[in-house]
């Protein structure tokens, strides 16, 4: 690992450090305390210009105490070349080493935070760096980037890597816990060992069904609801990386960012590049505290500003019922029953568009099929919209139809590679959104539909994986930065239409969880977790994904799907769904009289306590992965709600494995000690500081089994 040969004393020379101030610097003026409510991370820089981070975790730490710093603040390739480098560049005569030295720093704020810009440049290359960290102390985070600059005047600066962002961590054993998966079993938590080399999880194909979240602890401590974690993600969409290096002596390095296999980017003289955002946390609160930080941090900070306080309505979507033989008539007969049920949003999938009766044509010609509604949209449109509804659309712009007549005029509009072959998935190929024409054509496209019919919802989906990243006609220096420019233009596309059509909701799919990230949910509303709408499969999915993401962001839908034969009730169908944004996918013209008196009854219930479950702190009382049920409990911010869902999985005799032979008592945590509630469906009312500390026995018995409990200050 990179030492630095001159011991530093920057933290001794007096820290002016108040609770008011997330940012403070010593009176050295280039060392720096940022604080948030629990953690302060500690940046100084030496007499010879090294920039080194100190310290990242809890706040009592006497700042000076800190004498060696554990590593550079902006790791290179170069020099001793020991650390995972966050920057590698080549400069025009190959030379490949970048030696940094610290130029100056000023305090910013950024969209109402205070932020840290410390400025770097190399020694002797035309080549700045500028660092960026912004605090947000009530989330317990920070969000750090960088801008690489070529400040040259003639040669172009290659840029072979730059990731967002590094920090280290002293000798200790640890073990790190990430969310992996494939279609159908997205987020499964994976707990490993970190052992001295470099564990690497990362995207190269634009999809990972997990996330780039991390959280990392001291070996062993794996308590829900105490312990230090060290925890983040990356607001990033493409292909993407988390490097965790340990070194021989026990220290550990996290690294994240954009995935740089097979990109490289070529930096004009006074152009510059911004890594996305990463971000990184600490809490002493276990996993508890991490996923609270993060989802009120995703709800109040990153969701889409303008429908991010907006309650989430009740969805139908018509693909189960349908599939790709839409019509009119059949819609709106679904569209009647919905409106019964208590739906709020009825949204028409796949199926609706000139030349789609199946997988195999049609994708990319976005105009209607007038074999299928001959007057065009609005008129069904209109009658939805008279029964109390509004109307949504699926769409999935970033794919074409080999059999389409997009894709007969504009062969050249696709990822290729010449004399190489095209490879399809679900019949389609991915357009070259990196193209300027490319982008023109989709926003021309779906901003005439959404000015032509009135449309409230968009399911946007993306059904294959990336392949044969080719742009031959690109300038040779900039065909292997197509991936980052495609991102670019994905980004881009969906924050021109939201601005123009601030009033529809945005929802974000890729064959299930394919590309769920901070970088999307910037721009959408809520996310698909899963193609996999069992609901056994969903509990645990769900589990893992609210890790991650608040509660608000997950859509969940009711369908007939069972992957394990097992009947599930449509009650405990509906209970799984209600922890999210609920969906009904079922063809629901075949219900029977009484499966829509229990759809009603759920919708209903669940209009009442979204509020809670959406915004309220999310408590996980008992983990699917290590009981046979789940609870989960969800508290407003005042403590006067709570809401607590059970699901049974399976249900064994009496005494007969240690899980029944455990006291049925769940206690709830997150009220006030002092206050009496009452607990629905159970008689008295009961001390916060007894459902705690003692806990409550919820009456769920019974494989597939659940309940849902409002539990009210009284």
């Amino acid at each position: 690992m990179k030492k630095f040969f001159i011991v530093l004393f920057v933290f001794a020379t007096g820290i002016i450090r108040a609770q008011t101030e997330p940012i403070t610097t010593a009176n050295d003026g280039k060392s720096w305390t940022l604080e948030t409510k629990s953690s302060i991370y500690q940046i100084g820089s030496s007499d010879q210009g090294v920039v080194g981070m100190y310290y990242f975790g809890n706040k009592s730490q006497d700042p000076t105490k800190l004498r060696y710093p554990l590593g550079e603040e902006v790791t290179v390739r170069g020099g001793y070349s020991a650390t995972t480098p966050m920057l590698e560049i080549v400069f025009k005569d190959r030379v490949r080493d970048v030696e940094l030295t610290y130029v100056g720093s000023e305090i910013q704020t950024v969209d109402g935070y205070k932020t840290l810009v410390i400025h770097q440049k190399d020694k002797f290359y035309p080549l700045s760096v500028t660092e960026y960290i912004r605090v947000l102390p009530e989330y317990d985070l920070l969000e750090k980037w960088m801008e690489v600059k070529n400040t040259g005047k003639k040669d172009m600066i290659e840029i072979e890597n730059a990731q967002s962002g590094t920090f280290f961590l002293p000798q200790n054993a640890y073990e790190l816990t990430h969310l992996a998966g494939i279609w159908g079993y997205e987020y499964q938590p994976n707990v490993t060992k970190l052992t001295q080399g470099v564990k690497t999880f990362q995207v190269k194909d634009f999809r990972s069904f997990g996330s780039s979240f991390f959280a990392v602890r001291p070996e062993g401590e794996q308590m829900e609801t105490c312990g230090e974690v060290w925890f983040g993600s990356l607001q990033y969409s493409g292909n993407w990386r988390m490097d965790l290096e340990k070194y021989p002596r026990g220290e550990l390095q996290v690294t994240g960012g954009i995935n740089f296999w097979d990109q490289s980017l070529m930096l004009k003289p006074g152009k510059s590049f911004t890594t996305p955002k990463m971000i990184i946390g600490y809490t002493c609160r276990g996993m508890e505290g991490v996923s609270q930080n993060l989802a009120s941090y995703t709800r109040e900070k990153i969701l889409y500003p303008s429908h991010r306080s907006k309650v989430r309505p009740v969805l139908y979507n018509s693909w189960y019922a349908t599939t790709f033989d839409v019509n009119e008539e059949h819609q709106l007969a679904l569209a009647k029953i919905a409106k019964e049920l208590g739906v709020e949003i009825f949204v028409i999938d796949d199926g609706w568009f000139k030349g789609r009766i199946n997988d195999k044509g049609g994708l990319g010609d976005w105009t209607v099929d007038k074999n299928k509604f001959p007057n065009g949209l609005q008129p069904m449109i209109d009658k939805i919209n008279a029964m109390g509804l509004d109307f949504g659309i699926w769409i999935e712009p970033e794919m074409v139809n080999p059999n389409s007549d997009l894709y007969r005029t504009h062969p050249d509009w696709v990822f290729h590679y010449p004399n190489r072959t095209r490879h399809e998935g679900r019949n389609q190929l991915m357009l070259n959104l990196a193209r300027e024409d490319v982008y023109q054509y989709l926003y021309d496209s779906f901003s005439k539909l959404l000015r032509e019919n009135n449309i409230k919802f968009i399911k946007w989906d993306m059904n294959k994986s990336l392949t044969d990243p080719g742009f031959p006609s690109a300038p040779s220096d900039e065909q292997r930065a197509v991936r980052i420019k495609y991102v670019e233009n994905l980004y881009r596309l969906l924050e021109t239409l939201r601005a123009e059509f601030p009033d529809v909701w945005f929802e974000n799919c890729a064959s299930g969880g394919g590309r769920v990230d901070l970088g999307m949910m910037a721009r959408t509303d809520f996310s698909w977790a899963s193609d996999n709408t069992d609901p056994v499969e969903r509990t645990f999915i769900q589990y893992a994904f609210l890790n991650a993401f608040p509660s608000n962001s997950m859509i969940s839908w009711v369908t007939h799907e069972d992957w394990h034969k097992q009947n599930h009730p449509l009650e405990f169908k509906f209970d799984v769904s209600m922890c999210g944004v609920l969906g009904v996918g079922y063809d629901i013209t075949k219900w029977t009289d009484k499966e829509k008196a229990v759809a009603r009854e759920k919708i209903a219930r669940y209009k009442e306590i979204r509020e809670t479950v959406h915004n309220g702190d999310l408590y996980r009382l008992v983990s699917p992965y290590e009981n046979n049920r789940s609870v989960l409990q969800f508290v407003n911010k005042a403590k006067t709600e709570a809401v607590v869902f059970v699901y049974n999985l399976a249900e064994y005799p009496d005494n007969a494995i240690l899980q029944t032979k455990r006291s049925k008592l769940i206690k709830l945590r997150g009220l006030q000690p002092e206050v009496s509630y009452k607990v629905e469906g159970i008689d008295g009312t009961y001390k916060g500081a007894q459902l705690m500390d003692i806990g409550i026995q919820f009456p769920v018995r019974g494989a597939f089994k659940s309940g849902i409990f409002k539990i009210v200050k009284q």
